[in-house]
This record gives structure tokens, sequence and C-alpha cells, in this order.
């Protein structure tokens, strides 16, 4: 029997309630529906995808009095909290003192990934290290900030919304125009500014299970922003990703959980908040070494579909320990040998003004040759699957290598038909070329 198995142990059948709609709660389920013996799965509200493999409720997202209600209907050993903002408004909190089993940090917790000052804050108190930055609450503070973070005139700039924003509430432009262009509209709409130093070097996503003392590591991923191939165009929450990483240097995982995870929980202990869910460690490898991009209190997307697809651990022994605080922090979880790539397929307009109720079809195609679909912003009206968001499906394939991966994913995504669409074609292409780092 594996390591991890022996220290997770074996469940008998569980019910679990997964809080979400999106691509990221449909890898989540299909991950948990793969345990052996696979939970009772429920989803709120759920999607088209996931309602193939759970038993969906016409609860909202943002809905927290209903989450209860609910939960308590069903009573399930475990809820699930995927997207960030029921977290930052207070849902884990609320299930919790409703007698409730969650995976989910609390609000206060969550504000991790609700204000970028604040876990600016906390990584300078517990010594993680992360980009020059300076937050900016008026106008006439832009200038001065610009000119802290990039003393030399050094470009590009990055601006960053000190909110949630869906991965969209950031600018990185060479420009300075631009920069203060995106930094007085955040502030016209009452909203903070965080003016950081630009990271060089490529990006690293890691997730981190942690029951609120201890830290277990995923499998690290690179995820890409910018909505066209070459890193072009605007940022997005996400257009596709690759695991593992072939070009990461050896020892990276346990360097952040030495530097960044474990240091960032044992703070927020130290302050009486305790850290339960995913913390999800944004990461620059620069040529001045590991530097901290962002923190999120939940699992990534389109990240999740990749590094779940590899996992061959039990999933809902994972979560369930944490839940309770009974995590082993030298729990070694297992991981397929083979490489798995996603493209996100996102609708017209994306990531401006989106259109959607276009028709989609070409799944059952996509699907027969090798690859599966995770439903992001999917819906059914009469019958009929439409799109329902801006990303519309994340399309996941596995393979030898990542250049098998990656042209399974594109091959099965071009057979999807959905009118305006785009997605990227460079998903992993260099990492598969045995480039070090990026696209």
């Amino acid at each position: 029997m594996p390591a991890a198995e022996r220290r997770l142990g074996t469940l008998a059948r569980v019910k679990i309630l997964v809080i979400g709609s999106g691509g990221r709660e449909h890898a989540i389920i299909r991950r948990l529906a793969a345990d052996h013996p696979a939970p009772e799965l429920h989803a709120a509200p759920g999607n088209p995808g996931i309602a193939q493999l759970a038993t969906t409720h016409d609860v909202a997202v943002g809905d927290l009095d209903g989450q209860v209600r609910l939960a308590g209907e069903l009573q399930p050993d475990l809820v699930v909290i995927g997207p960030e903002a029921p977290l930052v408004a207070g849902a884990a909190d609320c299930l919790r003192e409703a007698g409730q089993t969650v995976f989910g940090p609390s609000a206060a917790a969550a504000h991790l990934e609700g204000s970028k000052s604040w876990a600016k804050e906390i990584m300078a108190a517990a010594g993680v290290p992360t980009a020059a930055s300076v937050t900016v609450t008026a106008l006439d503070q832009l200038g001065a900030g610009l000119d802290r973070v990039n003393p030399l005139g050094d470009v590009p700039f990055v601006v960053k919304a000190d909110g949630l924003a869906a991965g969209k509430g950031v600018v990185v432009t060479a420009d300075r125009d631009a920069a203060i262009t995106h930094a007085e509209a955040v502030l016209a709409a009452g909203g903070q500014v965080v003016l950081e130093e630009f990271l060089d070097g490529p990006e690293v996503s890691l997730f981190c299970v942690s029951d609120g003392t201890r830290v277990v590591p995923l499998a690290p991923a690179q995820d890409f922003k910018r909505a066209l191939d070459g890193d072009e165009g605007p940022n997005t929450g996400g257009m596709g990703a690759y695991s593992p990483l072939p070009w990461a240097p050896e020892g990276l995982t346990e360097e952040v959980l030495d530097k960044v995870a474990r240091p960032t929980i044992a703070e927020l202990a130290e302050r009486g908040i305790p850290f339960v869910g995913v913390l999800y460690c944004g990461l620059a490898l620069t040529s001045r070494g590991l530097r901290v991009v962002e923190f999120n209190a939940r699992f990534g997307d389109p990240e999740t579909q990749v590094v779940l697809e590899r996992l061959t651990s039990p999933f809902a022994p994972l979560l369930l320990a944490a839940a309770r605080g009974e995590l082993a922090e030298d729990t070694e979880l297992t991981w397929s040998e083979e490489a798995a790539v996603t493209v996100v397929l996102a609708c017209a307009g994306y990531p401006a003004a989106v259109r959607t109720g276009d028709p989609i079809t070409g799944l059952e195609t996509c699907e027969a040759l090798g690859a599966h679909v995770i439903h992001a912003g999917t819906a059914v009206v009469d019958d009929a699957l439409v799109s329902a968001g801006g990303r519309v499906l994340s399309v996941v394939a596995t393979g030898a290598d990542l250049e098998q991966a990656r042209s399974r994913a594109l091959a099965a995504t071009e057979q999807i038909v959905l009118e305006g669409s785009h997605h990227r074609t460079d998903i992993a292409r260099r990492a598969a070329s045995g480039a070090l780092g990026t696209s």
C-alpha cells in the first residue's frame, strides 16, 4: 500500500457537499468521484458538467444562509468551499458555527486573498520573500508610489487592485500612463491600489493544504494569465495550465514550504487566525531567488484541473484530515508519471464584455479523442448546452510527456464549436520543447 494511503487511511463512504459552480469545483468533484469508495457527492449550485457526477442544489454561491440550510438538510461529512468570494464573505464561519466540518478558511484567514496589502503585512511579519510594494489610497500618491517601486525607471509597472478581482485586477505594462489609468480607475471605484516592483523569471503555482498548523504540498503547476498566444493581450482568470514542470529546480517544493507556506501558516496561527484549507502560493523564480507574487485562499483555476488529474492518492481523506485538524505533515502524496495539460475555451469578448447564451457542440467528439471537458461557464437552456460565463470550458488531456498531452488537449479543443470563442494554442509549448519556465 502506498505511503499516502497508509497515512491518510481509507474511508467508509462519506457524503461531501461542494460549494461552487465553476471549473475548479467540477475538477474537485471529478477527482473526489475517482476515490474508492466514491463519496456521495452534492454541489451547490453546480453546473451541467458537475450534474453528471453529483446531485446539484439550487443554492447560489453567495447565499450563505441557504448553504447553511442545505448542509443542515444533507448532514454531509464534509463541506468544501471552492470560490474565493464566499470564503471572504464568511461562508466557512457560518457553516462551522452550524456544526459542519468545513474545508476552507475563515473570513479572517481568507483576507489573505481579499486584501493584497494585508497579505504583504503578513509576509513581512513572517519573513516571506516577496516583491517590494506600496499601497496607494489617493490619486496624488500614484506618481511617487510608482517611482518608489521602480526607482531606476525599470519597467514594466505592476498595478494591482487591492481586493478580489477574479484574476483580472492586475495590469503589467511598460506604459506609465496606462499604469496610472488603471490605478485611477481602481481608486475611482472606491478601492485601494497596490503598486509592486516587477518580478522577472518564470512563475509557479503551488497549492498547500493546511489544517491550521501543518502543511502538505500538492504538485507544482504553471498557468497562463494573458489572453493571447505569446503572452500577449490582457490579463485573464487563466487560459491554460500544465503539470509537472520539467524545468523546475530540484528541491523547489521544499523551499516553498520552508520559506513561504509554513512561515505564513505559523504567522496566521500566532495571530489567532488558523488557516484551514488551501493556501495557493503564486511564485516567481527570479534572478534574485524565490519571491511570492500573490496568495489565494483556495484552489486555483485552471491549475486545479491539471494538478488533480495527476493526483493518485485518496483525495477525500486528505481534505477531511485538514478540515478536522488531523493532517500529518509527513504525508507523502502519490502522483501519476504522466503529464497533464489544460486549454481554456473562452467566449466571444472575454475578458472584456463577454457574450453568453451561444450554443456549444462537439463535446462528445472532444472526449472521443482522449481528453475530458471541465465545465466552467455553461448552462442548459431548452435542453441545449450554452455559454454562461467568460471562461466556458477547460479541456484536459494527459500524455507520456507534455508534448503528447498538449497535442491531445489542443486537438480536442478544436472539435468544440462555440461561435466567437477563442483559446491559446501555445499552452506548455516551450516547456515541452525543453525551454525553461515559460509557455
